[in-house]
């Protein structure tokens, strides 16, 4: 090894894989801005099932074929049952109004364990109007029965904006009441389409009333919840559990105890459908194509996951905070307000105690 040439870096726990950009939806917020016309240059069959082949040489992480909508590719289930028969784990993200007994059935024969339906609200009323198609609502929740019978666990996504933010409690009860494994909370970040409903975000301290809420809900809901693009909520689970003298661990809080805020590019990958990679869908910075190059070099080599490794890097406070190893801030909010993804986060309310504080995480 050449001096100062650091080691090979961990492989990917999870790979968000966008099988295709189009869809049957025009969702507002829609990281993507995912059509009905399928890109020029997408994956074929062959290359996907190589990809594969070189994210099991690398390890065995989740992977969520994702889009999109994955169910309008035609060969979605040949990409799962290859998947599986590799030995992944692999999970589908759906908006789920394609869902129906037939599909459900194939999607369990090929080895799906897990699907994530997107609602982004607890009625037909707000959802449809999110997602911008009439009976949206209705055909995801038909979707999901037909998970239900096919027995194929299931959790739910929302999209957190304004325009829903009050419905959030009710989300949860209705995730509760229809089976949902677990309720997975997105706070929106404005890129893609969504990008024009940056007016949508909610402020910072309603930011961080959400997440002390969800924090709260952890300790008596029977389902898991989990905070996504919100990684302060991993400074405000310390914070909470110091206060209630209560030490962090696998039994106390979950899968939560032994992770962290922002994974983009540590444990974390997004691929989209024409092979760029990124360290997830919201930061629109290349790391690089495994068409032109090994996956595995990418993952270990790109200057963007080099830089997003070293918390040492970060700028503003972000790069003075006592959380910046579980936290780290969301870096594609950060890019989005500033172009630069090492920026402090925009959307934080929190002033680190001092430049010396001890790394909580240690």
């Amino acid at each position: 090894m050449e001096p100062n040439m650091e080691p090979s870096f961990k492989p990917p726990r999870l790979i968000a894989w966008e099988l295709t950009a189009g869809c049957n939806l025009s969702c507002k917020h829609c990281r993507g801005a995912s059509t009905s016309q399928v890109p020029e240059g997408e994956l074929n069959t062959l290359e996907a099932k190589h990809f594969i082949d070189e994210i099991v040489e690398m390890g065995n992480p989740i992977l969520i074929l994702s889009g999109g909508e994955p169910l309008v590719r035609k060969d979605i289930y040949e990409l799962a049952h290859y998947g599986t028969e590799k030995g992944l784990r692999v999970a589908l993200a759906t908006n789920g109004t394609l869902v129906n007994d037939e599909v459900a059935k194939k999607l369990l024969e090929v080895g799906i364990k897990r699907v994530s339906v997107s609602l982004d609200g607890a009625t037909a009323e707000s959802h449809d109007e999110f997602r911008c198609v009439p009976g949206a609502f209705k055909g995801s929740m038909k979707g999901i029965e037909a998970l239900k019978n096919a027995g194929i666990g299931f959790q739910i996504n929302t999209t957190i904006t304004k325009r829903n933010v009050d419905e959030i409690p009710q989300i949860l009860k209705m995730a509760e009441e229809i089976g949902a494994e677990a309720l997975h909370i997105f706070l929106l970040v404005p890129t893609g389409r969504g990008k024009e409903l940056e007016n949508e975000e909610i402020p910072p301290v309603e930011y961080e009333r959400i997440l002390n809420w969800f924090y709260e809900q952890q300790k008596s809901t029977k389902i898991q919840l989990k905070a996504t693009c919100a990684p302060h909520y991993f400074r405000i689970m310390r914070q909470r559990a110091k206060k209630e003298g209560v030490e962090i661990s696998v039994k106390t809080h979950g899968y939560e105890a032994m992770t962290k805020g922002c994974l983009g590019g540590t444990g974390f990958c997004f691929v989209s459908s024409i092979g760029e990679v990124y360290p997830c869908g919201y930061l629109p910075v290349l790391a690089g194509n495994i068409k032109q190059q090994p996956f595995k070099e990418i993952w270990e080599t790109a200057q963007v996951f080099r830089d997003l490794r070293d918390a040492s890097k970060l700028k503003g406070k972000c790069g003075r905070c006592e959380f910046k190893k579980v936290c780290s801030g969301c870096r594609a909010r950060a890019y989005a307000a500033t172009g630069d993804y090492l920026a402090e986060e925009p959307y934080c309310i929190y002033m680190p105690k001092n430049e010396d504080s001890h790394d909580p995480a240690r």
